[in-house]
């Protein structure tokens, strides 16, 4: 078999997009092209893949490969596409078996040696995997973002090695250790604001009716102080709602495991620009 077909997710924004790598072997001179709108450090991941793999014990091909990363005209960007790349060389050099990869989905970033590096935003990635009810492959060093996802099949891997006794049926991979009960502790509460009597009944009938607030008014008269504090007398938020909170602390490299369950609070400077708001400015 010269043709493996691995699946996997890119990222934009928090969004995860399917991806299908597909690894082609043919003959010919030696080389490695990997096709469909990769950005540096992907084009850059044939060079890590094939020292992970020599240093895993693997034979490399010395034939022509072409990766192709569907589609075609999705941006790929970071290292999160070492690991499915190299497991579809494999699969098409007929290193290992290939029944699992279509039940499977895979991310990972490899380091020389073969050990897997954690990637960002792998929330958004398990919630859209779990969709397709496919199992999914993570490092090790991800599992606690993994293991808020209560109702998702994760697997964790700290090597390629590892990763490929798996899929040899020779191994069993850990699952995430159940996510810990976080209780939404707030530092700013409204119970420190004394006086604004007006100003406090409005918040709290927005939050009570989950309206929107408007907050007007000169520098200096409480608006900012009034608005940190919202949060901590809204409803807590449901499960669907904390996920979407930790799928951006995870796209975002935030702290997501102690903080889930907090009410996000934004609070850009009045000079921010617009790319300013979007990218930056938030306090989890």
């Amino acid at each position: 078999m010269s043709l493996a077909i691995v699946h996997t997710r890119a990222q934009i924004g928090i969004d995860a997009p399917q991806v299908t790598v597909e690894v082609h072997l043919s003959n010919g001179l030696p080389g490695f092209t990997i096709v469909g709108l990769p950005e540096t450090a992907v084009k850059e991941s044939k060079d890590r893949v094939r020292s992970a793999l020599l240093n895993s014990h693997f034979d490399f091909p010395q034939r022509r490969i072409t990766v192709n990363l569907a589609p075609a005209d999705l941006p790929k960007e970071g290292g999160r596409f070492d690991l499915p790349i190299a497991l579809g060389i494999l699969a098409a050099s007929e290193q290992i078996p290939a029944e699992l990869l279509n039940n499977h989905e895979f991310l990972g970033e490899l380091a020389l040696s073969g050990e897997l590096r954690p990637i960002r935003g792998c929330i958004p990635a398990i919630l859209a995997c779990t969709q397709k009810e496919r199992a999914f492959v993570l490092p090790q060093a991800n599992g606690d973002e993994a293991s808020l996802c209560e109702h998702s099949t994760v697997y964790l891997a700290d090597n390629l090695l590892k990763v490929c006794a798996y899929l040899h049926k020779r191994h069993e991979l850990p699952k995430p250790s159940p996510a810990p009960e976080v209780i939404a502790n707030y530092e700013l509460d409204l119970c420190d604001v004394k006086g604004q009597a007006q100003a406090r009944r409005a918040l709290e009938i927005a939050a009570a009716g989950g309206h929107n607030i408007l907050f007007y008014g000169p520098p200096g008269t409480g608006k900012s102080m009034l608005a940190s504090r919202l949060p901590s007398i809204m409803p807590d938020l449901t499960d669907n709602e904390a996920l979407e909170v930790a799928a951006i602390g995870s796209v975002a490299k935030e702290q997501t495991i102690t903080n889930w369950r907090r009410r996000p609070y934004r609070s850009p400077h009045h000079t921010s620009s617009a790319i300013a708001l979007v990218g930056g400015g938030c306090q989890f």
